[in-house]
């Protein structure tokens, strides 16, 4: 018996559970390689590794004869680094305890690990996690439909294949951990992948966007590692409410909002590191509220890659202020800076009596545009009448006796009403007509002027006419007094119109008649407003002989 069979012999007879054959170079001469010894008892021995094994002869193809009965008992196998090509099928259906299967790194593929000539429905019963790893299995959905097979695999390892996908998978349910890592599948992974999976491991799979839609798509994904990837951002709108792991370090993120993480409630743990961050206000979030203690990486992997000013800079030495970034912070600070300013210009413009010096201003600016824009609106200005008197037909008799040929005499053209609008036309539009024909509109305001409603169209016509062409287009005459509380609500804005311009009053007494009519030919007359003065004083002058002559009697 060879030192190899007594020392295999030993184990079997000794109460270890865990054997281990690590980077054995074996002298085995025979093409039958390695033999096992069969043995008639049970034994203890649970585990079995064999890793980096090899013979000097038929160096990375060694041979290993096991016999069924010895590994009946096993929970968990590993051979790796072994140049394993081919599995038995009588292996498959042998294991029953086998719990934990470890084959990676060797050379097996889809149809020498399971092979086409094998038939059995139920492998590896009790199988829960299963490596596959860094062999040269390559199709994702052949691969799928086998795992129907171990009706308790938990956990399925296939990192560092040649893994494509070609056609649609079927996964079955109680799979609950696939590893992917480190093979070039893209983006569209993710529709080849089960809505039952907890924990994927898509790191190194050439995946460059990650979207709410890829993640909703699995309601039960605890575990998401998509490291060393070229993903950009992750989604504002990210919604994985029982994520507790997520891995996106080594990829192309600039930055990591908040909006980002208000769908993830559950998150613990955040591995972010080795990404282009931004030293900007893109990062004050992440860098000021993010509780760091999510981040296992943080602090030594995060460091500022834009501005180039500040590329290197470790991320955590970054300053910058809330009120720098924080929009509608700014707008409340300026809101309320304009404010303070504005309230102390105030109090210094009410201090300094700077109400009446605007006012000054206001009245200034107001007659200097005011005497432009008569001056621009008469300069072409053509009209047929001096003067459109309004008054009450009650009060014809003054105006025909006394109104009109005072006026006429002095050369004025006078339009009314009842001599001067045109018959068969609406008295509407002889109003209209009459008051844009005038250069001035009269107003003989008396009770009975007040209580007739085309006076009061007549006065509105010729206000807005006022207020558009000429605003010294209204003359009015107070043929007798009115109460101001007396007149009715359509001529309430004659009220504001009485206060704000020079009315004259017409005097019972002869003597002061001459005055009267003086000054209102010198308010009517377009002419030089010098001779209007003269015509004034005139009057008034030969009006004191009068007066003097009363008070000496």
């Amino acid at each position: 018996m060879t030192a190899e069979c007594q020392i295999f012999k030993n184990v079997w007879l000794s109460p270890i559970d865990t054997f281990a054959l690590v980077n054995i170079l074996y002298n085995e001469d025979t093409p039958e390689g390695f033999q096992f010894p069969s043995m008639n008892h049970s034994t203890n021995l649970r585990s079995l590794i064999f890793d980096g094994v090899s013979g000097s002869r038929y160096y990375w193809y060694p041979t290993i004869n096991v016999s069924v009965d010895f590994v009946d008992s096993l929970t968990y196998v590993k051979i790796s680094h072994a140049g394993m090509t081919t599995s038995p099928c009588n292996i498959f259906t042998a294991l029953h305890s086998l719990e934990i299967l470890d084959l990676s790194d060797n050379l097996l593929t889809d149809n020498l690990f399971w092979w086409p000539s094998c038939s059995y429905t139920s492998v590896f019963p009790k199988l829960r996690w299963l490596s596959l790893s860094k062999n040269r299995f390559a199709s994702l959905s052949f691969i799928s439909s086998k795992t129907h097979q171990m009706k308790a695999l938990e956990s399925l390892d296939l990192s560092d294949n040649t893994i494509t996908t070609d056609q649609p998978c079927t996964w079955p349910t109680h799979l609950k951990e696939l590893s992917l890592r480190n093979n070039n599948l893209g983006s569209t992974v993710f529709k080849y992948l089960s809505p039952h999976f907890e924990r994927i491991d898509l790191s190194k799979t050439a995946i460059t966007t990650i979207s709410r839609e890829i993640l909703l798509q699995f309601p039960r994904l605890t575990h998401l590692y998509l490291s060393s990837n070229n993903i950009q951002a992750l989604p504002l709108d990210v919604y994985a409410p029982n994520l507790l792991r997520l891995y996106i370090d080594h990829n192309a993120i600039s930055a990591i909002s908040k909006e980002s993480f208000l769908g993830l409630p559950r998150l613990q743990v955040l591995k972010a590191g080795d990404n282009p961050f931004a030293c900007s206000c893109d990062s004050f979030w992440f860098l000021n509220a993010l509780n760091k203690s999510l981040l296992s990486d943080w602090p030594l992997e995060y460091t500022c890659s834009i501005p180039p000013s500040a590329a290197g800079l470790p991320l955590s030495e970054y300053k910058t202020s809330k009120l720098a970034c924080d929009k509608s912070l700014q707008a409340a600070v300026s809101v309320s800076v304009t404010f303070a300013i504005c309230a102390g210009l105030g109090l210094v413009f009410y201090v300094c009596d700077g109400m009446w010096y605007a006012k000054m201003l206001w009245v200034w600016i107001r007659v200097k545009r005011r005497g432009q824009k008569r001056a621009d609106m008469l300069a072409n200005a053509s009209f047929r009448y001096h003067v459109f008197i309004s008054y009450s037909h009650h009060d014809s008799g003054w105006v025909d006796s006394q109104l009109t040929p005072s006026l006429e005499v002095s050369g004025l053209s006078l339009c009314i009403h009842e001599r001067d609008f045109v018959p068969g036309e609406w008295i509407m539009d002889n109003i209209i007509n009459c008051v844009e024909a005038s250069y001035k509109t009269l107003f003989v305001l008396s009770r009975n002027f007040v209580q007739s409603d085309w006076c009061n169209y007549e006065l509105f016509f010729a206000q807005h006419r006022a207020i558009s062409v000429q605003e010294d287009s209204l003359v009015f005459i107070l043929l007798e007094p009115i109460p101001m509380d007396s007149l009715p609500k359509k001529f309430l804005k004659l009220r504001s119109l009485l206060m704000q311009q020079t009315y004259l009053e017409w005097p019972e007494d002869e003597r002061k008649q001459r005055v009267f009519w003086a000054s209102l030919k010198s308010m009517l007359h377009a002419a030089d407003k010098r001779m209007a003065l003269k015509d004034v004083a005139v009057a008034i002058s030969d009006t004191l002989p009068l007066l003097t002559d009363v008070d000496e009697n």
